[in-house]
C-alpha cells in the first residue's frame, strides 16, 4: 500500500499548484498533512519525499499538460 501512496503524493505534488507551493515552504508539514488525511508512508519514504529537490519537482510539473493541473487561486481578504 505504501508504494501506491508514494505515487499518489508525487502525482499531487506534480499536478496541484497549491500543494506544491505548501510543500516548497514546508515539506515535512505538507507530508504530515497528507498522512493526517489517511495516506501511509514509512520513515524511509517520508524522508525521501521530503528531500525532493524543489527545482526538479517544479520542472516536472511544468512538463505536464496544463489541462491536468489544479491551479491555486489566491483568496482575497473580504
Amino acid at each position: 500500500m505504501s508504494q501506491r501512496c508514494v505515487e499518489r503524493i508525487i502525482g499531487l505534488l506534480a499536478t496541484d499548484e497549491g500543494m506544491r507551493r505548501r510543500f516548497f515552504e514546508d515539506p515535512r508539514g505538507t507530508l504530515q498533512e497528507l498522512l493526517d488525511r489517511g495516506l501511509e508512508l514509512n520513515d524511509c519514504e517520508l524522508r525521501s519525499l521530503a528531500a525532493l529537490a524543489p527545482g526538479e519537482l517544479a520542472r516536472f510539473a511544468q512538463s505536464i499538460d496544463p489541462r491536468l493541473q489544479r491551479i491555486d487561486v489566491p483568496r482575497g481578504d473580504a
